[in-house]
Formats: structure tokens, sequence, C-alpha cells
């Protein structure tokens, strides 16, 4: 789940751009001050994203996060080791926030995945 006016992806050639996404369930539910279950809740949303454009997590090739507290860091390498089994292992860069589009948020991510089979350059 993404907010704000950007698709959720979008697709150039066989690369996907999966716009942030943030900790909030389809149903509005948020693990408030659960770092390791919002990395859970982020990756969950990237995955139906992908699954769109016939790419999966370990399609992943670069991923940015946004992070509100650099102490959460240690918990969400940790969540994020179990969800991207290797030999997935994709380019990232890490940026300290000062804040998110909602308060209740720790973190937000985007990536970059490329998709086995996507061509042109439809948006979701």
């Amino acid at each position: 789940m993404s907010k704000g006016h950007s698709p959720a992806a979008l697709a150039a050639g066989p690369l996907v751009f999966v716009s942030g996404q943030v900790p909030e369930a389809a149903d509005g539910e948020v693990a408030e001050g659960d770092a390791a279950e919002q990395t859970r809740q982020i990756f969950r949303n990237t995955s139906a994203v992908l699954a769109e454009y016939g790419a999966e997590l370990h399609d992943l090739v670069k991923l940015t996060y946004y992070l509100r507290h650099i102490t959460d860091l240690a918990v969400v390498q940790a969540a994020v080791a179990q969800l991207l089994v290797p030999p997935c292992r994709p380019a990232s860069t890490l940026v300290e926030v000062s804040g998110l589009i909602d308060t209740r948020y720790l973190l937000e991510i985007d990536a970059i995945a490329v998709a086995p089979h996507q061509g042109g350059g439809r948006e979701q």
C-alpha cells in the first residue's frame, strides 16, 4: 500500500519501480511501535504490488529504506534477513528521516525489481 497520488508501481521495460510502501495493512491496521512487524507488512504490500507485474520478492534488485529511528536498524535488518532468502541480496540505501506521512509509521521502503516477463510501461 502506498499513500498519495503516485501509482503503486510503474514498469519500464523489465524494471518495476515500486513506490514507497508503508506498514499499513489493507484494513488500515498498523503495528504501532513494532519495527519488525512494520517491516514484514511493508514486504507483504511490496509482494502484492510485484505480483501485478509477474514478479516476486526474489526479483528485487534495489531497496531504499526511510527509517524514522536509526536505533530500529538492527530490528529491521533482522526482519529483512528472514524475508529475503539468499541469493536475493538487493542493493540498498538507508536514509534516516524526521517523519513520514503518518506518525504511526516507523519506516517506508521503495523498491526496484526485474520482472522476468515484463514488457512495456504500464502503471498500476
